[in-house]
């Protein structure tokens, strides 16, 4: 047991394990919560062996997560070429009769915004094009 003076007013701290037989621990905890208020202490503090909500916590974590949607064939493709850093073609249409056909790497691809970040192996340039500008992926 330790014992600190806390102020000039004649108040002591004192910071103790309190050991509560009960058959549950919200028994407990209720025991040892009236014996408190009983005490007129001027304020208390319950730090550890709160054990609320376990039963709950245990149902939570039995519980099986949502599988997430199986992912489409084009994400899976470009995800693919990703994790094997593998060398691609991709035709490309930016607009107003612009093509390109870029021999590259796709670096990454943010799905949310349908973004791919291609690094364009002859030019050494990275390009960041819009998923629907994209008119095929050949792979060699």
């Amino acid at each position: 047991m330790k014992t600190n003076k806390t102020s000039e007013d004649d108040s002591f701290l004192f910071q103790v394990e309190i050991l509560v037989h009960a058959p549950t621990n919200g028994v407990a905890m209720e025991r040892l919560l009236h014996a408190l208020n009983a005490g007129e202490f001027a304020d208390f503090r319950i730090q550890s062996g709160i054990q609320l909500g376990a039963r709950i916590e245990q149902e939570l974590s039995q519980t099986p997560l949502p599988e997430p949607p199986p992912a489409d064939d084009l994400d899976s493709r470009i995800r693919g070429y990703i994790n094997s850093n593998k060398l691609i073609r991709v035709n490309v249409n930016r607009g107003k009769g612009v093509k390109m056909s870029m021999p590259c790497r796709v670096v990454n691809y943010d799905p949310d915004k349908e973004l791919l970040t291609l690094y364009h192996v002859d030019e050494k340039r990275v390009y960041s094009i819009r998923l629907n500008e994209v008119d095929d992926f050949v792979d060699g």
